[in-house]
């Protein structure tokens, strides 16, 4: 399966960025968007490090400094490599695509938090927003969903969008597969402090890319992953309260504010990681992933097909 183009045909024009260079890149991407945003608004805004776990503006900001780190990878993509951002995924049906994304995402995080509550592992705090509902308080809910989906759709556009499919058409589907998985699982070893539930978690995330990469490459699009990132770290934080990949926002949840039980496994509930370090997590990826390669997420029908390339590769 080497030399297969998954959003779009590769013309004579295009080039290809190197693979070593690409992992590199993506990185530095992500790196400068978020010190634009440190240094360029939040700094000069008066926030600090620890205001972003204890009011919702400033990590709203951070969420949407990604949207800089998305921009320097169209603008590499377009300025270098000669291809648009339909060639990286966002091709047809972007509205039925991103919708069905949406209810998938929360379908899937849906479950993993009602098996964690039905084994015991979480407890109702209290009900939310629905304890005072109030036009103000829906503000930062509203808010922080479109952040998160500019969050969710630049780390889709760099992993799943860019790197997997320059990786795709060098070296296959599988080799695109794991190194997309690998580096995305990397990108939050710093998370927290090293522990168990970070091995876990480091490990789930990697189930978890290897999953969205099986639905971008079955879809032959990026609308659905972005959608489905977006409800997924959406839900978990704003929805329920809890931690996103060991990071906590400092909003009232929209669904219910839960919190784990006192003396909960640690392998249960995920510890100060969150749900995603938990073996429930774990199970329900897997899942998922053996769906999406029973019904041939992996053949190679209908992927856009390579035309010959003379210029050399980048």
């Amino acid at each position: 399966m080497n030399g297969i183009e998954l959003y779009a045909p590769r013309t004579e024009r295009h080039r290809r960025t190197w693979t070593a260079a690409a992992i590199i890149l993506v990185v530095v991407f992500i790196v400068a968007g978020q010190a634009a945003t440190v240094f360029g608004v939040l700094k000069p805004m008066g926030f600090h490090q620890t205001d972003l776990e204890t009011k919702w503006v400033p990590a709203l900001l951070q969420l949407l400094g990604f949207g800089f780190s998305a921009l320097l990878v169209f603008a590499w993509a377009g300025l270098f490599e000669c291809r648009s951002p339909v060639a990286l995924g966002f091709n047809a049906k972007p509205l039925v695509r991103y919708g069905r994304g949406l209810l998938v995402g929360f379908g899937f995080l849906t479950t993993v938090i009602g098996l964690i509550w039905a084994l015991g592992g979480y407890r109702v705090e209290n009900l939310g927003v629905w304890a005072a509902p109030a036009p103000a308080v829906f503000i930062p809910i509203v808010c922080l969903f479109g952040g998160f989906m500019i969050q969710g759709a630049t780390e889709e556009i760099l992993l799943r969008g860019w790197l997997m499919q320059l990786v795709a058409s060098r070296h296959g589907l599988i080799v695109a597969i794991v190194i997309n998985a690998i580096v995305f699982s990397l990108l939050h070893a710093g998370n927290i402090k090293p522990s168990k539930e970070l091995v876990l978690g480091l490990l789930n995330i990697v189930l978890f890319a290897v999953m969205i990469s099986l639905y971008a490459i079955k879809e032959g699009s990026l609308w659905g992953v972005c959608a489905w990132h977006s409800a997924w770290n959406t839900l978990l934080g704003v929805g329920f309260g809890l931690e996103v990949s060991g990071e906590k926002l400092a909003v009232t949840p929209a669904v219910i504010d839960l919190a784990p039980v006192g003396g909960a496994q640690w392998w249960l509930t995920g510890a100060s990681f969150g749900p995603e370090a938990s073996v429930v997590t774990t199970v329900v990826l897997l899942i998922g992933t053996a769906y999406l390669l029973a019904t041939g997420a992996l053949k190679a029908q209908g992927y856009a097909k390579p035309e010959p390339v003379h210029t050399p590769a980048a």
